[in-house]
């Protein structure tokens, strides 16, 4: 972690950044105190809404039948 002084921080804040952004996180402090820590953001999944598909989706009733693997691999029917 590199700790960096306001002063500083407020002159090379891109070069800071770009830290960031390789994956270190990057200290302020004022008076050689720690104030605040710059990582990097990480976006919030987004909101699901359950049931949303409810009606929309529909499965055939033979759904889960047996199928034949020849069926499924053309090249089994020749032989």
């Amino acid at each position: 972690m590199k700790v960096t002084n306001m002063h500083d921080a407020k002159s090379q804040l891109s070069v800071l950044v770009s830290e960031v952004i390789e994956g270190k996180d990057v200290i302020i402090a004022k008076a050689g105190k720690p104030v605040a820590r710059l990582t990097a953001y990480h976006a919030p999944p987004p909101h699901r809404i359950p049931g949303y598909w409810k009606g929309k989706v529909r499965m055939a009733a033979n759904f889960d039948d047996y199928l034949d693997p020849s069926d499924l691999i053309p090249s089994l029917k020749d032989s």
